[in-house]
């Protein structure tokens, strides 16, 4: 059994011998490549205890952090284990040597919607299949907080049975990385599919971006090509500010209506989610496993959200993924300060919220609660405005709910102290256990009410 641990061994993997294997860990025999980026390297690997199919993506430590990536990469682990969709790629786990990260994920052996759209345009029907699929999870993905922000056809993938999967997230943002606006202002993106209020440089919501990008592929699924083309990029971008597209003859009249919702360059004005849902070519087909047709429904029966009585179930292999010592991402990441950030508890919601509400209000925050969400500000100005953070209290079991905070705006050093020297000492009575500690015991309670 050979580890793969050293830079000649990891890329040299093809070269071996057919009777070779070679494994990683004790546990994944890596195989032939199947795609390559600037720092890292994608393999395909099987399980060699259960014999599942999985990708294997190998960062090198070394150039990250030449590159100054290494908070890009260790956000993209965080934002992956949090959205976990049937539409989303699934990262299963991640490990680390010395000079290496390895990403393990569901392997999607489809290939990339981008190679099916340039073969030619797609049927109707599945390129209505595609995107309600691609809605779906980018409706999960913001009800997370999380804003992909690079949105295209090569980073959709389709599986055996012709589902879509959205990967990538490496350019993917959280409400943490928003400014004291409200707003994220980091240009990334592709520029055939990057929103116009990207380029302005004032400031924009990361999920009006994403929108503005489904309208693009969208595009592309019906028409087999881009609605803003140029070899000049220059050219290209004034003709996203003035919306100047067309639509080909054999382009459905139902569909041209949504896009034209969509690629709307003022972000305000541009069709929400919700909007989406409620379109009659979007409908069509609809098929009912998809996760938001129970929230379609809602809005299409009563044109608004119905208000939350209890707090948001957690799904036990989400809060084990969350909160288990197995991914703990600490050791990938070198002299990086941690900060306890979640715990668990045996009390109920409302009691949850009544305490960290007086906590807030001895320390002096302002606070405001909606949807089992409490939002505590800082009367003062910090080293980067007022500290502005989120707890968010969810469901585990009639007996265990889960509380975690997220700043939403100020410094990350004061934010620390926050947890750290004023709530946790503050919230001691109703504390079963932080994150990363006693994990058995809370593993086990969640193995007793399954």
């Amino acid at each position: 059994m050979s580890y793969i641990m050293d830079k000649n061994n990891i890329f040299e993997c093809e070269s071996q011998t057919p009777r070779a294997r070679n494994i990683i860990f004790g546990k994944y025999e890596i195989g032939r490549l199947l795609g390559q980026g600037k720092f890292a390297k994608v393999y395909y690997g099987k399980n060699i205890v259960t014999s599942e199919s999985v990708a294997i993506k190998i960062i090198s430590k070394e150039q990250v952090k030449k590159a100054g990536m290494m908070e890009q990469i260790e956000r993209e682990i965080s934002i992956m284990r949090l959205v976990r969709h049937p539409n989303v790629v699934e990262l299963k786990e991640v490990m680390a040597s010395k000079g290496w990260i390895y990403f393990v994920m569901e392997y999607v052996k489809g290939g990339e919607l981008f190679t099916k759209i340039s073969s030619g345009n797609l049927k109707e029907h599945f390129s209505r299949k595609y995107f309600q699929q691609l809605i779906s999870a980018i409706d999960y993905c913001h009800s997370r907080g999380v804003s992909h922000r690079d949105l295209k056809p090569e980073n959709l993938l389709l599986d055996e049975n012709e589902n879509l999967k959205v990967s990538d997230f490496g350019l993917s943002a959280l409400p943490e990385h928003l400014r004291k606006d409200g707003m994220l202002h980091t240009q990334c993106g592709t520029p055939a599919y990057v929103a116009p209020e990207v380029l302005r440089k004032k400031g924009y919501d990361g999920s009006k971006v994403d929108i503005w990008s489904c309208g693009v592929i969208l595009y592309a699924l019906l028409a087999g090509y881009l609605p803003f083309q140029e070899d000049n990029i220059m050219k290209m971008y004034s003709k996203v500010f003035k919306e100047e597209y067309s639509f080909p003859p054999w382009f459905p009249i139902e569909a041209k209506k949504l896009v034209s919702k969509l690629l709307v360059v003022d972000p305000n004005k541009r069709l929400s989610i919700q909007g989406i849902m409620r379109q009659s070519w979007f409908r069509k087909e609809l098929k009912p496993c998809l996760s938001f047709t129970k929230l379609s429904n809602e809005f299409l029966d009563q044109q608004e959200k119905p208000k939350l009585s209890s707090p948001r179930f957690y799904n036990a292999f989400e809060l084990i993924s969350s909160m288990s010592s197995g991914f703990d991402l600490s050791s990938l990441f070198e002299n990086k300060e941690k900060s306890g950030s979640m715990f668990t508890s045996k009390c109920s919601a409302s009691t949850i919220l009544s305490k960290l509400e007086e906590v807030a209000k001895k320390l002096n925050f302002q606070v405001s609660s909606k949807d089992f969400k409490l939002k505590i500000q800082g009367r003062s100005e910090g080293r980067k405005g007022k500290l502005s953070v989120t707890a968010d209290v969810s469901e585990v079991a009639a007996e265990v709910a889960v509380v975690e905070f997220s700043k939403s705006s100020g410094d990350t050093l004061e934010y620390v102290k926050f947890c750290e020297e004023d709530v946790r000492p503050a919230l001691k009575d109703i504390v079963w256990s932080w994150q990363g500690e006693n994990d058995c015991r809370l593993n086990s309670n969640i193995d007793r009410n399954r």
